[in-house]
């Protein structure tokens, strides 16, 4: 069976390449709103983040959010975002946990 491609992304605090599925995304939907999609799947452009606290923190020092998303970026919005990353860090690692553990399993490892 032929192995699929694994598309990468950098993360843009600590310039690391990862895989998709190990990275958090960070959209702005074309409304203009600023969130966190852990499905990946949101319509919008995205930004891409490690699952460590100090990445964001990392990110937030640098106003690298508001360079990759193409828009100013607030104290406000990246404390909001903060919180929020705190909040899903856990259902973050529990779901590439999975993940991984899904594709062992059809790899037959």
């Amino acid at each position: 069976m032929k192995q699929r491609k694994v598309p990468l992304r950098k993360c843009v605090a600590c310039q690391q390449m990862m895989a998709k599925r190990e990275l958090i995304r960070v959209v702005r939907t074309p409304d203009g709103q600023i969130a966190i999609d852990l499905s990946g799947k949101k319509s919008g452009r995205g930004a891409y983040l490690c699952g460590k606290l100090s990445c964001f923190k990392l990110a937030k020092k640098s106003k690298a959010l508001d360079r990759a998303l193409k828009l100013p970026v607030g104290i406000d919005i990246y404390d909001r975002l903060e919180a929020d990353f705190v909040r899903v860090e856990d259902e973050y690692l529990a779901t590439r946990d999975e993940l991984y553990d899904d594709a062992d399993d059809a790899h037959g490892q």
